[in-house]
């Protein structure tokens, strides 16, 4: 009988949403940079929806495994990482049950 490993990712949350300043933005790259260096983890994603009209801001999504720990750690570096880049951010926690 032949052993077959079988490969689980590890399901990702929302963390955190937040949206930039007036004409601010912060490309794809840079953008998870920042999320890796926050949440100390590697395997974090990030998102971006456009608004609904030309002039609405985009809303962007930070992603990590459920169940992350010291959200509020991560936050405080999140917010700092946010400021040395000179971005006004409107940030809020969306993980529920958050240890």
């Amino acid at each position: 009988m032949q052993n077959r490993r079988r490969t689980v990712s590890t399901p990702v949350v929302a963390v955190f949403r937040f949206t930039l300043g007036k004409g601010q933005s912060i490309g794809p790259r840079e953008l998870q940079s920042l999320w890796v260096a926050a949440a100390q983890l590697p395997d974090v994603s990030v998102g971006r929806v456009s608004g609904e009209k030309s002039d609405d801001r985009a809303t962007y999504s930070l992603f990590a495994p459920h169940g992350l720990e010291r959200v509020e750690e991560i936050e405080t570096r999140l917010r700092r990482l946010f400021d040395d880049l000179s971005l006004r951010v409107s940030l809020m926690c969306v993980q529920t049950g958050v240890r």
